[in-house]
Formats: C-alpha cells, sequence, structure tokens
C-alpha cells in the first residue's frame, strides 16, 4: 500500500493572507522525510489553493513523485503535459464545490475527456481517473484505456459509523477493477478514525490523503501526522 500525501491545504492557508507561508514545498518535503510514497496536489481552474508555480517548484523538488489532480481543462492540461508529472489524476471540478464532491460522470463519447487522456498520455504521464465505485463506470475508464483509477470514498467517509455498506462497495468495485486490470487507488474523506478497513482491502495499492493529515499537522508537525498516517495505512 501506497501513501501519497494531498498538501493542497498548505497553499490554501497560504492564500488566506496572500503570502509566502507555509510553502507548499516544504511541507512536501516533509512528508517525504516521514515516509510519504508520492505528493498530491490539484491544481484548479480557480486557482484557490494551489498555484502554477507551486506545481512547478514541486516537480522540480518532490523526490518520490508527483501526481497532479487536474479537471479536463485545456489551459490545465497544457501545464501538466509541460511539467509532465509522475500521474496525472482527472477530477470532476466545480468553482461553487468546496471540495470535490463525487466522482467523474464518464461516457466512452466525451470527447474533451478522451483529448485530455491523449494529451496527457502522449506526453508519457500516467493517467488516472477519480471515478465513483461503480462496476459501470469502471468498465467505461477501462475502456477509455487509462490504466488506473482512483475510488471516490467519500460515502464511506459519511457513513462509516452507521454500517458497512459503503465499505463492501467499495469492496466489490475494487476487485472487479482490478480482475479487468486496471490499478486501482483510493481516496476522498479519509481520517485517522476511518482509513484502516480501506487500506485493508487487498485490490487498493495507493491511498489519496491530505485533509486530516494537513489539519492533524497543526498540533503534531507535519512528519508526525505523515509517520501516524502511514502506521495506519501499512498496518
Amino acid at each position: 500500500m501506497r501513501l501519497y500525501v494531498n498538501i493542497d491545504h498548505v497553499a490554501t492557508v497560504r492564500e488566506a493572507r496572500q503570502t509566502d507561508e507555509p510553502d507548499p514545498v516544504h511541507a512536501a518535503a516533509a512528508a517525504e522525510r516521514a515516509g510519504a510514497d508520492g505528493i498530491t496536489v490539484h491544481l484548479r481552474e480557480d486557482r484557490r489553493h494551489i498555484q502554477d508555480d507551486d506545481v512547478t517548484a514541486l516537480a522540480r523538488s518532490v523526490r518520490t513523485v508527483l501526481n497532479l489532480e487536474l479537471g479536463a481543462h485545456a489551459e490545465i492540461v497544457r501545464i501538466a503535459t509541460r511539467i509532465k508529472p509522475f500521474q496525472a489524476t482527472l477530477v470532476p471540478e466545480k468553482r461553487q464545490e468546496i471540495t470535490t464532491e463525487g466522482g467523474l460522470s464518464l461516457r466512452k463519447n466525451d470527447r474533451r475527456l478522451k483529448d485530455a487522456i491523449a494529451r496527457l498520455q502522449g506526453a508519457g504521464i500516467r493517467v488516472s481517473l477519480f471515478i465513483d465505485p461503480s462496476r459501470k463506470t469502471i468498465d467505461v475508464a477501462r475502456e477509455l484505456g487509462v490504466p488506473a483509477i482512483e475510488l471516490h470514498t467519500g460515502r464511506y467517509a459519511r457513513t462509516w459509523q452507521r454500517g458497512d455498506a459503503a465499505l463492501k462497495e467499495l469492496s466489490r468495485a475494487a476487485t472487479h477493477a482490478k480482475g479487468i486490470g486496471l490499478a486501482v487507488h483510493a481516496g476522498h474523506g479519509l481520517t485517522y478514525q476511518n482509513v484502516k478497513p480501506v487500506a485493508a482491502i487487498p485490490e487498493i495499492e495507493e491511498l489519496n490523503i491530505g485533509h486530516s493529515i494537513v489539519s492533524n499537522a497543526i498540533f503534531w508537525g507535519m512528519e508526525e501526522a505523515v509517520r501516524r498516517m502511514r502506521a495506519l495505512v501499512v498496518g
């Protein structure tokens, strides 16, 4: 199991004052020192947290791998093909949302998405699609020719204390995706309290976790926050 640490909200704190600290590059370095297997950032069209210069600096400084989340916007895709992160994860994006609310609504004839995938893969970037844990959606992802998917764990994060239906849904989806040749990642709303059952799903090989780690880094420091999450994820 790999732990990728999303550092978007380090930039959220910085942008609240339009200043130069805290620096996402320093946060990424701390996360790597603590055992993060990769660093994730989302370059949104509205630039609400991570900025273009952050992505450029991280592409130079990250010593593990950089996973760039992005919507299928031509401008952002162009930036990605120039920066060349190890992985690009295509996500849905709405300007009015607080955070990503669900997975991509995949259609085989979505020209914008297909063009984004083609451009990213043409630049030598591994492409993943952020989707809901639906067998039908997973099948479409496979037909779109990507090597990996990231399962949206939002429903599980909302309901895990009330039952295990969402966990079973994630497990079934992961089994199906792995069975048809896709690498399976997962993320959204995962915390120190709820991560272990998801990390225990054998077909899932990578978790992307940000908000909970950055929140607790206020009290523990970034390295300790990552160490504690890694201990839960790796088991």
